[in-house]
């Protein structure tokens, strides 16, 4: 991954974060800035995935990899859901 593939995977992991939210259902109780922490998180590991996969780049918009991090982000936030929901 260049460096500017991990900017880029950063900008989008805040979207991602929004959309793994969404994904979810029910209410989630967790912090936006952890929120966007997973969504970062996620892009980096959905791009990291995308390219082991060979999907990382394709022409047009890459929809396998928003896919795949869209994926990891609605996943983060349902486990860190749980758990910070258990904590309070």
């Amino acid at each position: 991954m260049e460096i500017t593939g991990f900017f880029t995977a950063i900008v989008i992991g805040l979207i991602i974060g929004a959309f793994g939210r969404l994904v979810v259902p029910g209410r989630q109780r967790i912090p936006i800035l952890l929120t966007m922490l997973i969504g970062i998180v996620a892009a980096i590991l959905g791009t990291l995935v995308a390219a082991a996969l060979g999907v990382d780049d394709t022409r047009g918009i890459d929809w396998i990899e928003l896919f795949i991090q869209i994926a990891f982000a609605a996943v983060g936030v349902s486990l860190l859901a749980g758990v910070y929901g258990r904590r309070r």
